[in-house]
């Protein structure tokens, strides 16, 4: 797991950089993440865009946009110099229980790391800490996969499921992702896969 921990401190990044909304930013935050206590910077020295702060901080791999399909967004960036390239989306539609939480915005990454041998591996940025040793689910058609959570991320709990989610993916409409935070709610994401076969393809492409 050390590899998806540390690859896991990018993705809050890159979903900033990659999608540049200047409202991301201004988002407040979110009641479930431990960041919301957080004292508030002093007014003389406002705080840097999350869009500007994300280069430097994930040393300066801002990605660039190869393509957009559809609700997908093909990316490129190479912290560390290590290559990366992923697909991502936001979710299409949400829902929170109880009804009036908040959260930060959660994304879906699919992720090729030549440099650590890893192709297409799915990961999720939820928007708030998982309920410790938890799983969470995503579920294409018939098809339901269990999700390892750490954080606020999850990965596919059974890493030989990987291939399988992906081609139900390639084929579906929607993914539908539930967790349960460290606080008790519950969401229900449901992504779009409108695009993500020919942005996988992309990523797949510029990782060779």
């Amino acid at each position: 797991m050390v590899i998806r921990r540390r690859w896991r401190l990018f993705l809050p990044l890159f979903a900033v950089a990659a999608y540049a909304a200047p409202a991301l930013a201004q988002q407040p935050p979110a009641s479930d993440n431990p960041a919301s206590t957080a004292k508030k910077p002093p007014k003389h020295k406002p705080a840097a865009p999350a869009t500007e702060a994300a280069a430097p901080a994930a040393g300066g791999a801002k990605p660039t946009l190869l393509a957009q399909y559809g609700d997908w967004g093909a990316y490129t960036a190479s912290p560390g110099g290590k290559k990366i390239s992923f697909a991502i989306a936001k979710p299409a539609t949400s829902e929170i229980t109880p009804a009036g939480k908040t959260r930060n915005p959660p994304y879906m990454f699919i992720a090729s790391r030549p440099a650590d041998k890893v192709s297409n591996e799915v990961s999720i940025i939820i928007g708030y800490p998982f309920k410790p040793n938890s799983d969470a689910t995503i579920a294409v058609g018939s098809s339901s996969f269990a999700l390892y959570t750490q954080q606020d991320g999850a990965w596919i709990k059974n890493a030989t499921e990987e291939a399988q989610l992906i081609e139900a993916m390639r084929s579906g409409q929607n993914a539908v992702v539930k967790g349960t935070s460290a606080k008790g709610t519950r969401s229900t994401d449901i992504f779009s896969l409108k695009g993500l076969a020919q942005a996988v393809d992309r990523t797949g492409q510029d990782c060779k």
